[in-house]
């Protein structure tokens, strides 16, 4: 999750520098950045990989990937954006030339952005008014509040458990389905309201909307079936010795990542836990509170046993 100052041309990439230390980048490598974004992960992954470093950097957000085709301009050819889903990087990545064993170091950071989030029009946020949307890619696939519409009120419970963990989820679920048949939910502040007035009880500093505005974006962008995609196709695609720096932002991403890394004998752990922001970074960027970043190495055994499997007729 990037974070950018809204009318200014400022960008504060989440944990920069644990991020390129976990990576390791250099010279003639090959990246790749999951999570575009507005590409300040991605610029300084060239800047430390020069002169000849590539990196391919991937988002579902059309307009985030323009922007960040136009930051990243000057480093020519080295670097390429892709659009599409980062659960599909093998088939990204072999569109461009890169097969498995190929790549040096893969970053993802996870979870919507701050420009997404401060973008009424993409409904993100229960603090502003806007349309009840939450697609990451607004060219494909239903909105939030088509979700709502569609499934039946006991698939609205299991999202509002399985991806906001909100304990209310019956008496949510219930209240926005009544609220859709009635033509109530008109916006993102509607929404919430609907939420908060059906939550029996108030955890401090949170919003109660905040676990349901979480569920159904998860439940809109299929992300956790995607974070699981990236995971597994990350041992394929890296080369012996290959770096993967996860940054998550709430406990289901998280304990995915931690599951696989800790999976069979494919990662050798970079550090010894997970690393958070430090407190310099959290007084100047206090949305990275919640971040917190996983990395590993491809063991060299398991590359050339996943490349012997590879070359297999």
């Amino acid at each position: 999750m990037e974070t950018e100052i809204l009318g200014a041309q400022a960008h504060r990439p989440v944990m920069v520098g644990e991020a390129l230390a976990a990576l390791a980048p250099r010279p003639g490598g090959v990246y790749v950045d999951a999570t575009l974004g507005a590409g300040g992960h991605a610029e300084q992954i060239l800047l430390n990989s020069g002169p000849d470093g590539r990196l391919f950097g991937i988002d579902r957000d059309a307009a985030s990937l323009a922007r960040a085709t136009a930051r990243l301009a000057r480093f020519g050819e080295r670097f390429v954006g892709i659009h599409g889903c980062f659960g599909d990087i093998a088939a990204l990545l072999a569109g461009r030339g890169i097969g498995p064993g190929q790549v040096h170091g893969l970053l993802a950071d996870l979870g919507v952005s701050s420009m997404q989030i401060d973008q009424p029009a993409r409904g993100f946020s229960f603090q502003y008014a806007g349309p009840i949307d939450m697609r990451m890619d607004v060219s494909t696939g239903e909105t939030a509040l088509e979700l709502i519409e569609r499934i039946d009120e006991s698939r609205l419970v299991d999202i509002l458990r399985e991806y906001g963990e909100e304990r209310h989820a019956r008496r949510i679920a219930g209240a926005l389905k009544r609220a859709a048949v009635a033509g109530e939910l008109t916006d993102t502040l509607s929404l919430a309201e609907v939420v908060l007035r059906a939550s029996p009880t108030r955890e401090r500093h949170k919003h109660p909307a905040t676990r349901t505005f979480q569920a159904l974006r998860i439940a809109v962008n299929d992300e956790l079936r995607q974070i699981h995609a990236l995971l597994s196709a990350a041992p394929q695609l890296l080369a012996p010795g290959g770096r993967l720096a996860v940054i998550s932002f709430h406990s289901l991403e998280d304990r995915l990542v931690k599951q696989h890394l800790q999976r069979g004998l494919a990662w050798e752990p970079v550090h010894r836990r997970s690393l958070t922001p430090d407190e310099a970074e959290l007084a100047e960027n206090p949305r990275s509170r919640s971040a917190r970043l996983r990395a590993a190495s491809l063991r060299p055994e398991l590359a050339a046993e996943l490349g012997s499997q590879e070359a297999r007729p």
